[in-house]
């Protein structure tokens, strides 16, 4: 199974998100982690590391963020996991709202993690190098 972690700097943005797919797929496991434990603009580190975990219990996860230094932590986190674990955690570098879209939707139909991918990357914006 391939899950989707959104992060933001604002649990607004991935929460309305999150909303929007409610109603656009039924069977994908999201991740909506946005801002700091205490509800403040920010990244929460340990929020970040649940969502890595539990998606890697269902098998498979793409990972869409809002700003760069949002994906610094997920990285971070990325090189505490096993090799093999790293290798089921794709980050992409896409539109937030049109990724997870096109992201959820792709996930619902049953298309693989490397297909979908690569279809994400058309909607590439260069936050990452």
């Amino acid at each position: 199974m391939i899950s989707l972690i959104l992060l933001s700097h604002s649990f607004k943005i991935v929460d309305g998100i999150k909303d929007l797919l409610s109603q656009m797929v039924k069977d994908v496991n999201i991740y909506a982690i946005g801002g700091t434990a205490d509800g403040d603009i920010g990244s929460d580190y340990t929020s970040m590391k649940n969502a890595t975990y539990d998606s890697l219990k269902l098998g498979e996860a793409i990972v869409l963020f809002d700003l760069g230094s949002t994906i610094m932590t997920m990285e971070t986190i990325i090189d505490e996991l096993l090799d093999e674990e790293k290798e089921k955690i794709k980050i992409v570098d896409a539109a937030f709202v049109e990724g997870a879209i096109e992201a959820a939707v792709a996930i619902e139909i049953g298309e693989s993690i490397d297909n979908i991918v690569k279809k994400l990357r058309s909607l590439k914006l260069g936050k990452i190098q």
